[in-house]
């Protein structure tokens, strides 16, 4: 039938308007990686605010603010998977627990699930007392309507109302001018307040969010709040709640900041509100804007449990919260159990916390490097526990919950100052200096063989395969000893390649004498430089149980060489450890190999 099928090729049609501007476009707009520009010029910077006797730069964050977890409402619409209610639920526990007294739960106008969760908390009595339940709503009468239905009964709420004010939203999505935005936020604001007239037995605090308060002219940002507060009747006995929120990320974070300290000059309510903040992190600069416009005047944060929410995510209260902790003021949130936090998350949420997230990651403290090390082993040990500075680990890890002993773990790109923290840590087994850069070496060889990272138990067992040599020329046959310290005297019978020795000797221990023996029989230049004892014997329930042995550290020529034996008697150990240095001092010289 004609013209039920074809295209609209006229002159109005959006096809053509397309192709006309595709044409118009500069060729490096459409073609940026081709010609190896990317398109830039498609955007704009965004204009600084004036501002030049701007105050925030000279602050200092000295105390928590008022926290408000939105993991129930923002973080729950960014997940693949909403939230099931029995999920809500836990997340709930989990926040009160962790000390949240203002927890957004929803937006039960718009969503069947969240109106039955906020049911089942106030019906089921699971609220305490001293926590408010926050819920969203946009301006428009029936969805504030089915919002109240839903905070019938509680004993404290915050009904947050919101309407975008920015000028790209104004053009785009609603075609409305400024005049007809404020209008529809105070009418909102009156029909809330009318209505909440009928929860009697709730205690109804308001909120109202300028939504895309970045992208709107502070001017008019002020006007419209200014109109909300004045028809909810905002006084200082009885603030109203301004959330000035960067619900998308447009700038640095310093231009947040110049928004909020101008927002807090002018804006007329100032003693009758709390500015309340929250921020996007569509620029990777959330926690870092939030911090600036707490130090711009804001005293409240809106935000979720390791920056989950839409997009790149909402401000990440952990790390805001952390970050106060590391300066020493107090966060006001119990974090204590970060991996329980983060595990219950990701067993909620369904999406994973990035092993290096800021204080929460799995391997936020591991150092691999062998430099950062180093430098972590000499700083614990000599920490002052009341003072805490350990290079590399701006906190405790204890205080979180994380044990300071995963902090170091080694690959091939450690040292020995990881190797050493391992054996300390581990183990309590500290080599003599020159044996640990000579065993960190053998440790970086085996992981580069695995091409891996090895754990503690591997670095444990090659320092027994490396430094334990009984199969060597020197071999022990029989000893005895005689006396009591430190008059001991040494008969021992022993093979040296094909050659089998008598030795007799005196010293003021039995491997002094042992030593003494061999000296006296093969007349080598050998000292004995040292003898330590490890094991069971020194075990006190803080380090991992290892098997009795000993090291021993002999001089031959000038030159250290260290041996090992276990697992056996207290003196065959301590012979036996002389003669595996003797093994390693001849297979090194000879060019023999394990």
């Amino acid at each position: 039938m004609p013209g039920k099928y074809g295209n609209d090729l006229s002159e109005s049609s959006t096809l053509i308007k397309f192709a006309k501007l595709l044409m118009s476009m500069n060729e490096s707009q459409l073609s940026g990686s081709k010609s190896g520009v990317m398109p830039y010029g498609k955007y704009r910077a965004f204009s600084p605010i004036q501002l030049p006797d701007r105050s925030w730069p000279h602050k200092q964050l000295n105390e928590a603010p008022m926290w408000c977890s939105v993991d129930l409402r923002d973080g729950n619409q960014a997940l693949i998977d909403p939230m099931t209610v029995d999920e809500k639920t836990r997340m709930f526990e989990l926040l009160v627990n962790i000390g949240f007294i203002e927890i957004e739960v929803g937006f039960p106008a718009a969503s069947q699930p969240d109106f039955d969760f906020i049911r089942k908390l106030i019906d089921q009595d699971l609220v305490p007392d001293n926590v408010t339940l926050q819920v969203l709503c946009q301006a428009r009468e029936e969805l504030i309507t089915r919002t109240i239905e839903a905070l019938d009964g509680a004993k404290k709420a915050i009904f947050h109302l919101y309407n975008s004010t920015s000028t790209l939203q104004r053009r785009v999505v609603f075609d409305m001018d400024q005049s007809e935005i404020v209008d529809l936020a105070v009418s909102g604001t009156e029909l809330v307040r009318k209505m909440c007239g009928g929860l009697s037995s709730t205690d109804i605090r308001f909120e109202y969010s300028p939504e895309s308060f970045t992208g709107t002219e502070l001017d008019f940002a002020i006007e419209v709040s200014e109109s909300v507060a004045k028809t909810w009747g905002a006084t200082p006995d009885d603030k109203i709640i301004i959330n000035l929120p960067s619900t998308v990320e447009l700038a640095t974070p310093n231009i947040y900041a110049d928004q909020i300290e101008y927002f807090c000059r002018n804006y007329k309510y100032r003693d009758s509100s709390v500015i309340s903040l929250h921020t996007h992190n569509d620029r990777g600069t959330g926690v870092a804007a939030t911090e600036l416009a707490l130090m711009a005047g804001a005293e409240r944060v809106e935000g979720t449990l390791f920056g989950n929410g839409e997009r790149t995510g909402n401000c990440d209260l952990v790390t805001v919260a952390m970050n106060l902790f590391s300066q020493g003021v107090d966060p006001q949130l119990d974090l204590r159990d970060m991996t329980g936090i983060r595990e219950t998350v990701i067993g909620i949420n369904k999406l994973p916390v990035h092993p290096r997230h800021p204080y929460a990651g799995d391997l936020v403290f591991t150092a691999f490097s062998g430099s950062h090390q180093d430098a972590i082993r000499k700083g614990m040990a000599q920490v002052d526990r009341e003072r805490w500075e350990v290079p590399y680990l701006p906190i405790d890890p204890a205080d979180i919950g994380a044990s300071y002993r995963e902090s170091v773990r080694v690959n091939s790109q450690s040292g020995k100052g990881g190797v050493g923290f391992i054996l300390e840590e581990y183990f309590d087994i500290h080599l003599p200096r020159d044996m640990l850069v000579e065993f960190a070496r053998d440790v970086q060889s085996l992981t580069e063989t695995k091409q891996r990272e090895v754990s503690p138990d591997e670095i444990l067992e090659q320092l027994f395969i490396e430094y334990s040599v009984e199969s060597g020329p020197y071999r022990l046959l029989r000893w005895e000893v005689d006396g009591e310290e430190p008059d001991i005297s040494v008969n021992a019978s022993m093979a040296l390649a094909d050659s089998f020795l008598e030795l007799k000797g005196t010293g003021t221990t039995p491997i002094d004498g042992f030593v003494n023996s061999l000296v006296e029989t093969i007349n080598e230049p050998l000292q004995l430089e040292a003898y330590q004892l490890y094991g069971t014997s020194n075990f006190d329930g803080v380090f991992q149980k290892v098997p009795q042995f000993g090291i021993a550290t002999i001089s031959f020529e000038g030159q250290k060489y260290f041996g090992i034996s276990r697992d056996r008697d207290v003196i065959e150990r301590s012979f036996l450890a002389v003669l595996s240095a003797l093994n390693r001092q001849w297979r090194e010289t000879s060019g023999q190999t394990n």
